[in-house]
């Protein structure tokens, strides 16, 4: 697993500092960053429906137009006047009564022929109309129709027709009576009043030709709308975006109901989120600014905490020198209690020396006093008749406990360890003989000597066990317990190891080197009696001797326990 630090570099306090601004403030940007987007997101949502609807409006308007004049036609071809084939009449009562509406009334045969035109006085001559495929397609489908945007040859401008074809038993007098009107009339219905600055609005007809339109971006009469513009305007109505061009545009369509016709409305979306885009450009401004005040920030805040570093670095180098130094003065509290510390420190370090070679002594001391214990076990041993390889075997075995309560005490500085430590730590050699040990006794802390010498002898009868006593058969155990007794007004430590359920034991008949540590030197160490009962049951060996020989004093400093 790679290590954090190592992702890291080596730099001073103010690329931290600086580092650590940003990466404060990088966030914060990108989630207002991410706030603007929603925003933003949302807003375009809201103006693509607002957009869809504004055209929904147009295309109504151009519907109820388109709906007005049909009905007109329809009450026209009810006319008395036109039902006896009185032409002239019909001819002067319906221009005098459409004057005001801008609209004019054909009259047509089947073959397109004109028999009259509202536009110029009954009797001129007239040609056919210039439409004729609308008149076509409106008398096969016998319904009104709208034509699309054409050039009209009697008005001389852009017109559009609403063919209405007339019943059979008006056919005398023609097949269909048309309703013409200039484009430039229908743009009181597509005004730009109510849309966003710069957009615009358009209603094309069926092959995509422009009949109005207004607004900033406004299209000639009978120019063609951008053909792959409306190849995308699928379905009755919506909204599309124009994301190649720049700037980027928005289209909004409807179909206007029953008719061929389109409504357009569009324009920029910059224009139409001016001021959402204002406001991200002044939330970006302003939090680079912030991002950079913060580093400037950052930067003069390392600047001054260089000087208290530098200064506790210093007396970093006076401690390693071996002085005693004081502490320094700065306008940072923590660095102030670093200062102190160090100054602490300084003193302990020089405390500690002195307890160091206290220990050193200490220790000289101490291996002086095991190195006689070994040359003493190896003299003992050395005088029984035993080969080599015993030899080595037996002072293996006894420096390896030795090695153990040395170990314990190494772990504790010296200061102790619990007697049922030293229990656990001489007999767990033996497996699973221990698990047959049984302890009683209050548990206290032993002194360094006593563990020690009770670790070699516990060490010894562990041994024997494990050989001749209870240890050597499956049914034996040994019982150790210790206890306090009160004699002529002193506290006494009773130790008893006690084997039960094992072979009788037998008084050895030489004195060898484990019946000398049991006995001789148990009783010699803690300044105590020894007494050793061989009985049927196992072998029962007790010490007593004063409590103080035993237990460390809590009160004991390291320094006095480097002179006991």
């Amino acid at each position: 697993m790679i290590r954090v630090s190592r992702l890291f570099p080596t730099a001073s306090i103010g690329v931290y500092l600086v580092a650590l601004a940003a990466v404060v403030a990088v966030p914060l940007l990108v989630f207002v960053a991410f706030l603007m987007m929603e925003l933003e997101s949302n807003e375009r949502e809201i103006l693509s429906n607002e957009t869809a609807e504004d055209a929904q409006l147009v295309a109504r308007a151009i519907d109820r137009e388109l709906q007005d004049m049909s009905t007109t036609l329809r009450i026209l071809a009810t006319s008395p006047e036109l039902e006896n084939g009185d032409l002239r009449s019909f001819h002067n009562r319906t221009q005098n009564s459409l004057r005001s509406n801008s609209v004019y009334v054909i009259l047509v045969d089947r073959d397109g022929q004109q028999r009259l035109n509202t536009r110029v006085p009954f009797g001129t001559p007239l040609g056919k109309v210039a439409n004729v495929g609308s008149l076509e397609s409106a008398l096969k489908s016998r319904v009104t129709e709208v034509s699309n945007v054409f050039f009209g040859a009697t008005s001389g401008r852009f017109v559009f027709n609403i063919t209405l074809p007339l019943p059979r038993s008006l056919s005398h007098v023609g097949a269909a009576l048309i309703m013409t009107q200039n484009v430039e009339d229908l743009q009181r219905l597509v005004s730009t009043e109510g849309l966003v600055k710069d957009w615009s609005v358009a209603v094309v007809d069926g092959t995509g030709k422009v009949v109005t339109s207004s607004g900033d971006k406004s299209l000639a009469f009978g120019s063609t709308f951008p053909e792959e513009t409306l190849r995308l305007m699928s379905g009755f109505s919506g909204t599309i975006e124009d994301v190649d061009g720049a700037p980027r545009q928005m289209y909004g369509y409807a179909q206007v109901t029953g008719w061929s016709w389109k409504a357009i409305v569009w324009g920029p979306i910059e224009s139409a989120q001016a001021s959402i885009l204002s406001t991200m450009r002044q939330l970006i401004g302003g939090s680079l600014l912030f991002l950079a005040i913060g580093m400037l920030f950052a930067w003069l805040v390392a600047r001054q905490l260089r000087i208290p570093i530098r200064q506790i670095a210093e007396m970093a180098e006076r401690i390693g020198k071996g002085e005693i130094v004081s502490p320094v003065e700065t306008k940072i509290t923590e660095a102030n209690q670093i200062a102190i510390a160090l100054s602490n420190a300084s003193f302990d370090r020089s405390q500690a020396e002195d307890r160091i070679h206290l220990i050193l002594h200490e220790l000289v001391h101490r291996t002086k006093n095991i190195l006689t214990l070994v040359q003493a076990m190896m003299r003992q041993l050395a005088r029984q008749d035993t080969t080599m390889e015993e030899f080595q075997k037996a002072i293996g075995n006894r420096l390896q406990g030795l090695g153990k309560s040395i170990e314990a005490l190494a772990r504790e500085q010296w200061a102790g360890v619990s007697i049922r430590r030293v229990v656990e730590i001489q007999l767990g050699t033996f497996a699973e003989a221990f698990e047959r040990v049984e302890m009683r006794g209050e548990d206290f802390t032993l002194k360094a000597e006593a563990v020690q010498n009770l670790g070699l002898v516990l060490h010894e009868l562990a041994t024997n066990s494990v050989k001749y006593g209870a240890l050597s058969v499956p049914q034996g155990k040994v019982c150790l317990t210790w206890e306090n007794l009160e004699v002529d007004d002193e506290t006494k430590l009773r130790i008893r190891w006690e084997e039960l359920d094992g072979p009788p034991a037998k008084e050895p008949s030489r004195t060898g080197f484990g019946t000398t540590i049991v006995q001789r030197h148990a009783s010699a160490a803690f300044s105590g009696t020894v007494e050793m009962q061989f009985l049927n049951e196992g072998l029962r060996w007790t010490l007593t001797a004063p409590r103080a020989a035993f237990e460390r004093d809590s009160s004991e400093s390291l320094k006095d326990l480097a002179f006991n």
